[in-house]
């Protein structure tokens, strides 16, 4: 399920990108496979982008990089700083292009146990245009799609 909503705040021109997922894994299983870093070079990123390096500094203030390898051979590396880190339940994080002079937007990650599986609820805010949202919500899908694939397909039976 992808929700899209406005931004209210100073900047009416920011928008939101809300993307939830449903996977047959414990919080802790998921929370693991989102800050290792070799475990995130095995499912990360959208469709036909590898993953090709991950470095993860998991603490408050910590950074982060990791390399997306499109089909042409171009890499993007997409950084930030950790700005909560709640194992197994919340991230928060900045997100940048790592050569971009735009400011960073905000990545919120929670997993959140529901009976055997676990939702996965990627919140991206200060993005903004919808065009960028629009990326991104592709970019985030294939990256759960990714995830799950990772985690041996166990989408929970309640998946919106």
């Amino acid at each position: 399920m992808v929700d899209h909503k406005s931004s209210d705040e100073a900047q009416p021109e920011l928008v939101t990108l809300v993307v939830r997922r449903m996977i047959r894994a414990s919080p802790e299983r998921l929370f693991e496979a989102w800050t290792k870093p070799d475990q995130l070079q095995q499912w990360w990123g959208p469709e036909s982008v590898t993953c090709i390096a991950a470095e993860v500094d998991l603490r408050v203030g910590g950074r982060y990089r990791i390399a997306n390898q499109f089909p042409d051979g171009s890499v993007v590396w997409i950084i930030g700083e950790f700005q909560v880190i709640e194992p197994p339940h919340r991230l928060t994080y900045t997100w940048q292009i790592e050569e971009s002079s735009e400011p960073s937007e905000l990545v919120t990650v929670r997993f959140e146990r529901r009976d055997s599986a676990t939702e996965v609820i990627v919140t991206h805010t200060r993005i903004r245009d919808r065009a960028t949202r629009d990326r991104h919500e592709k970019g985030w899908l294939g990256c759960l799609d990714g995830l799950l694939e990772y985690l041996g397909g166990r989408i929970a039976d309640d998946q919106c």
